[in-house]
């Protein structure tokens, strides 16, 4: 259900700093023996050391991000109400509805357009505007003690557009659909990312991590034994956080077929664009819900300082210029981004080219759609 590479995504969370390892600051861990460097005398302190409930409320967290209301509802909604609202071209303008073996066009920026061109042009606007967005904040995450706030910000964001989309079960509400369609991507993803970036601090900071640093510094362990346990480790903590979000996820889905079931949506229209409202706002309810553990006992860790010379506002910039010169030298590296961002186009598309074949084939009932997310979850 997730617009990114999930799993893997929180094993390869970005890199700090963009610098040669070795250097004062430089990145996190990059999982090649050797390559770890050793924990610094001052973040062995009891005071960042990650507990069991910090833990669990990390894996909480993403059960509430799982994209349902941003990625999955969202995006279905807004092509619903493009279907409702449009018409048939080979008819004069609004005279006859779209129809499952018609097409269905509407104006938008300024040419008539077919909705399915309309919901790839406003993913691609929600693409660029995340991309500026990130070029100059996205290391927030990594300097300073930004990184949570942000996290916050972009979660109640994410959170009151869902509850907006209550206000939007109209057809001829479908400008503001565009709207809510945009923030919802651009929020869920900004959550994703700023939360994601929160897992290699919490996980080298976990006691047996911690212990097996100090044996490395105390002769015990070799660094190559140390970063192999902290690879495993990194895993383990990934592993059992994607396995509680597609739980949780499923379980949310079942509670939803229900409330589908007290609104009759499949009586009519009107019955079931209502309950794609009304889900999405279920969603971010729950995210909210899931969210808050998280909110009140992660650790703020403090981030790297900022180099000399950079700010809050050039860091972004700074840091796209290193990782440009640090490709140029690390080819396999460059190798290995250029097809993980292909990667994830192609996930993209894999979502979203089915979601607009369902118009023709199921059309846009919502219990059909929630079926079949839950045999995907399961």
């Amino acid at each position: 259900m997730m617009s990114t590479l999930d799993g893997e995504q929180l094993e390869f969370s970005k890199c700090s700093s963009l610098e040669p390892p070795g250097k004062n600051g430089g990145g996190f861990d990059s999982g090649e023996p050797g390559a770890t460097r050793p924990v610094e005398s001052g973040r062995t302190d009891a005071t960042w050391m990650t507990s069991r409930k910090e833990l669990w409320a990390f894996y909480l967290y993403y059960i509430g991000n799982n994209g349902l209301s941003g990625f999955n509802f969202g995006p279905s909604q807004f092509q619903n109400l493009l279907y409702l609202a449009g018409y048939d071209p080979t008819y004069p303008p609004y005279s006859a509805p779209c129809g499952s073996g018609t097409d269905c066009v509407l104006p938008y920026l300024g040419k008539i357009r077919d909705i399915n061109s309309i919901v790839l042009l406003t993913n691609g606007i929600s693409f660029a505007i995340q991309a500026a967005l990130l070029l100059v904040i996205g290391a927030w995450a990594d300097y300073g003690q930004w990184r949570p706030n942000i996290t916050i910000i972009f979660t109640v964001v994410a959170v009151a557009v869902s509850f907006a989309w209550l206000g939007v079960d109209d057809p001829s509400k479908w400008q503001a659909g565009v709207v809510l369609y945009i923030l919802g991507l651009i929020t869920y993803q900004g959550a994703l990312t700023f939360w994601t970036a929160a897992f290699p601090g919490l996980t080298r900071h976990l006691p047996e991590v911690q212990k097996s640093a100090k044996e490395v510094q105390e002769g015990i362990k070799s660094a190559d034994e140390h970063a192999t346990f902290e690879s495993l480790s990194r895993n383990r903590v990934s592993n059992i956080s994607f396995t509680v979000s597609s739980v949780g996820e499923v379980i949310i889905l079942v509670i939803m077929v229900g409330i589908l079931e007290g609104m009759k949506a499949e009586e009519s229209t009107e019955n079931n664009t209502k309950a794609f409202s009304a889900l999405i706002a279920f969603s971010g309810a729950v995210w909210l819900i899931c969210a808050l553990p998280w909110f009140l006992i992660e650790k703020r860790r403090p981030g790297l300082s900022l180099p000399p010379g950079s700010s809050l506002l050039t860091i972004g910039f700074h840091q796209t210029y290193v990782a440009i010169q640090e490709c140029m030298r690390l080819k396999q590296t460059f190798l290995y981004l250029i097809f993980y961002f292909l990667m994830g186009d192609v996930l993209n598309t894999t979502v979203y080219v089915p979601s607009i074949a369902q118009i023709k084939l199921v059309g846009l009932s919502f219990t059909a759609l929630l079926l079949e997310l839950c045999k995907t979850g399961m």
